[in-house]
């Protein structure tokens, strides 16, 4: 029997894959240099200070300026601190005093405009004062030095965050410990345990603030989420009560319409075919709202409704709706030009609801005009055009004052087809409603499938509006 052993190798050039540790060093340096190192010295001005507080928001007009600038005036106060330390913290006088005063003072300072680069500076500076002191200071942070450095740490750490203030004090400790190991000999006393603890635990109190402010955002934000999604559900429960009512009071009348229209006839001895076709048609248009109505009420109701099984209204049923049309009076006509096609149902739809509207709006405001539908088949859409004329001095129906919903209904349809519209009164005193809904080409319909699924999207949401102009009624 044989044995074949397969050793699997690296090919020459590949990557290897890092080990967790590698990745974590990794991390940890670009967070460092991310931190302390990219733009280092960059300007940041420090903000003033908000002057909504518990207690500034009494103060008068001059007062209020002054205490925006509260922060600065306490960095500038420690500032002054630390130069007085380096002044008179040193037995040694004259002009070495003069020098670590003012490099306490300067890093300071810096914190209000370039934090990051103040640190820096702050290291730099505690490193350029130590030659001036005595063996009897304190090592290797002479006493300015030291009070310098500690609100460098905590004002810096104020403006940036916990990530960069812990590479500050890993930095002080390693500054703190290089100097002490090899430059300490001789010296009385090492501060490097004390400005470690110290900062330690100013840090911390920075940590827990900065924890503490986030946490706080972050409540606050969820509770205006919180707080607009309960007024929204109120808001959406408020129209489900006015759907309701609104289908009861409808409802009703409409019902008492559709029992009077088919009771009227049998009243009135030998009633002509006219009135008896007029009873007829009244009758069927309030049955049919009333199912309108109550499908429309449904769609508010249930929270898993389903649409209907019954196809929506196309272009090719606009020969229904204007025979209705007429049989209430208006005289109607249809023009269609262009090559006849099928298009996407929302678009079929759309124009659909928008000459049933334009049609409904010339009954209630133009009562005994005369209107004019015309389709027109493009090769980039469909465009639709509604005219209807003046009211004639006779009539004896007055206009009826609308809303103005069914406009916005009509522009809501077009805005989601990507069309155009325009609304507006007419040269001969009459009204004029004109459409062009876009539809994309045939080879479009093959683009990686998308074309069709917004189309879909599109369709969907015209069939929610039309469910909608059902309910409002225009």
């Amino acid at each position: 029997m044989t044995e074949t052993t397969h050793t699997q190798t690296t090919p020459p050039g590949a990557a290897r894959p890092r080990s967790p540790e590698f990745r974590l060093v990794a991390d940890a340096l670009r967070g460092l240099r991310q931190d302390l190192f990219h733009d280092a010295f960059a300007y940041v001005p420090l903000p003033r200070m908000s002057v909504d507080g518990p207690l500034t928001r009494h103060l008068g007009g001059r007062a209020r300026e002054y205490a925006a600038w509260t922060p600065h005036a306490l960095v500038a106060a420690a500032g002054g601190v630390a130069m007085l330390n380096g002044f008179w913290g040193s037995a040694t006088g004259g002009g070495p005093n003069l020098l670590r005063g003012l490099l306490a003072l300067i890093p300071v300072l810096l914190t209000l405009v370039r934090p990051v680069g103040a640190f820096w500076l702050s290291i730099a500076a505690t490193a350029a004062v130590l030659s001036t002191g005595s063996a009897w200071d304190d090592w290797p942070w002479l006493p300015g030095s030291a009070v310098a450095h500690l609100v460098v740490l905590t004002v810096v750490a104020i403006r940036t965050g916990p990530r960069t203030a812990a590479w500050m004090w890993a930095l002080t400790a390693a500054y703190g410990f290089l100097v002490e190991g090899t430059l300490g000999g001789g010296h009385y006393d090492s501060n490097v345990g004390p400005m470690l603890v110290i900062s330690a635990m100013a840090l911390l109190a920075v940590t827990v603030w900065h924890i503490r402010r986030d946490a706080v955002q972050k409540v606050t934000a969820q509770q205006t989420v919180t707080a607009h999604e309960r007024s929204r559900r109120t808001l959406l429960e408020e129209r489900t009560t006015i759907a309701r009512e609104l289908h009861d009071v409808v409802a009703h009348h409409m019902s008492v319409v559709a029992i009077q229209a088919e009771a009227a006839p049998y009243r009135v001895e030998n009633p002509p075919p006219e009135l008896e076709k007029a009873f007829a048609t009244i009758r069927e248009n309030a049955v049919a709202a009333l199912t309108e109505l109550r499908r429309v009420l449904g769609v508010v109701r249930a929270e898993d409704y389903e649409a209907p099984d019954a196809p929506q209204p196309t272009l090719a049923d606009l020969g229904s709706l204007l025979a209705n049309v007429r049989e209430t009076g208006l005289a109607v006509e249809k023009t269609v030009t262009g090559a006849v096609r099928e298009l996407p149902q929302g678009v079929e739809l759309s124009a659909y609801r928008i000459v049933q509207e334009a049609l409904s709006n010339t009954l209630r405001h133009a009562p005994g005009a005369s209107a004019r539908v015309e389709i027109g088949y493009v090769l980039g859409g469909l465009g639709v055009r509604i005219v209807n004329g003046p009211p004639p001095a006779g009539a004896l129906l007055k206009p009826s004052p609308g809303a103005g919903h069914g406009i916005t209904g009509m522009r809501e349809r077009v805005s989601m087809l990507n069309g155009e519209m325009t609304a507006g009164a007419a040269d001969d005193g009459g009204y004029e409603v004109s459409v062009f809904l876009p539809v994309a080409m045939e080879p479009d319909r093959a683009d990686d499938g998308h074309g069709e699924s917004n189309q879909n999207n599109r369709n969907d949401q015209n069939t929610r509006n039309d469910r909608n102009d059902h309910g409002n009624g225009a």
